[in-house]
């Protein structure tokens, strides 16, 4: 018999919400309120949405010289990580694949790791088995949630006037409604906003809290999968996996100078010679030119009808005003105004590649 989804400390304010629950990664998650999800898409990109992140693993690291034994697991640079900043990363294998990309935030006297739902199992020994002298803790009693929108610091900043001083990719402690949390300025929509950590006791009032404002709703993984797309945002087991190398993935940019430089992470020999020659493939953005959406698994087509790639995500974009996608074109193909064909039922359907994101990020910086 297979377990039973677990639920994070929101459950009973999704259902009271009218949350649609749904199994995602073994929690029970919603996946749209009555708004719908072309409405919390819209609400989120207009004003502030209000998303559970609890499934997320959180994880704290402590020891010494923490920030330098990460970048023996991964290619950012961690040990420059200065207190009171987060950055985007990931772990990588032998071969330069992608196990997982999380957040890591410098706390001051702990490092604060954000980690995949369902990777949680991997990755929590990886850190054991690698971070020598690393305390490795996994925190259970603590929710996440996300506050997304350009109205995000107005709905936060309201409760916690703090969080309007942080920048994108900063992190601080503060009060929200009396109860510390940790507030963290970043998100995963391409919008400005907030993840915000929560003891478990707290979090249904702490988000009843933000949601008496008048431009926050509530959204579920529907609109969240939609949002990030749209940002031209890697989805891990879509997008990115152990196969994937972070420059075939676009993902260059998440690695800092010194460590394209001098390496010494796994699968750097991989990473450092596809940063020179260029990769086998490369991801992109790719629009179709109708209206038929192009789901994962679809295959590319150069217009000479040979096999080019194939589509990792794809949706209807509701910002775009129409199907959206992303995925996986080789070397020599891949340029912006490129037209390719996507083999959808069987049939021939026009495309064209597009350069990411599809919408414009606005992060404060």
């Amino acid at each position: 018999m297979s377990e039973a989804p677990k639920r994070t400390p929101l459950y009973d304010l999704h259902v009271e919400l009218g949350g649609k629950m749904v199994d995602f990664a073994g929690w029970e998650m919603p996946v749209n309120y009555p708004l719908g999800i072309m409405g919390e898409h819209n609400q989120c990109r207009e004003k502030a949405a209000l998303f559970d992140v609890s499934h997320m693993g959180q994880v704290i690291l402590r020891g010494e010289n923490v920030g330098e034994k990460l970048e023996t697991i991964g290619p950012q640079a961690y040990a420059t990580l200065k207190e009171g900043k987060a950055r985007y990363g990931f772990f990588t294998n032998e071969d330069g694949g992608i196990m997982d990309d999380l957040i890591v935030a410098n706390a001051g006297d702990h490092f604060f790791v954000v980690v995949n739902a369902a990777l949680r199992h991997q990755d929590i020994p990886h850190m054991e088995a690698n971070l020598e002298g690393v305390e490795v803790t996994e925190i259970f009693d603590r929710a996440l949630v996300a506050v997304q929108g350009p109205k995000a610091e107005d709905v936060v900043g309201a409760l916690c006037p703090p969080a309007r001083e942080l920048k994108f990719m900063e992190t601080t402690l503060a009060e929200i409604n009396g109860v510390e949390c940790r507030i963290s300025r970043l998100g995963y929509t391409g919008e400005d906003g907030y993840e915000i950590s929560i003891p478990e006791g707290d979090a249904i009032d702490v988000c009843r809290a933000l949601l008496a404002h008048e431009d926050l709703e509530p959204a579920g993984l529907g609109a969240r999968d939609s949002l990030r797309l749209e940002a031209g945002l890697c989805l891990y087991g879509n997008d990115i996996d152990q196969s994937t190398s972070p420059i075939e993935a676009s993902l260059g940019w998440a690695i800092q100078k010194r460590r394209k430089e001098e390496g010494g992470f796994p699968g750097a020999t991989r990473v450092q010679k596809e940063l020179a020659e260029g990769a086998a493939r490369t991801l992109v953005g790719i629009k179709p030119t109708g209206r038929a959406p192009a789901r994962q698994g679809v295959e590319v087509q150069c217009t000479e009808g040979i096999t080019i790639g194939q589509i990792t995500s794809g949706s209807f974009g509701p910002t775009v005003g129409g199907p959206v996608a992303m995925g996986y074109v080789s070397k020599g193909h891949g340029t912006p105004g490129e037209k390719v064909n996507l083999i959808i039922r069987g049939k021939a359907q026009p495309a064209e590649i597009v350069a990411l994101p599809f919408v414009q990020q606005n992060y404060k910086r």
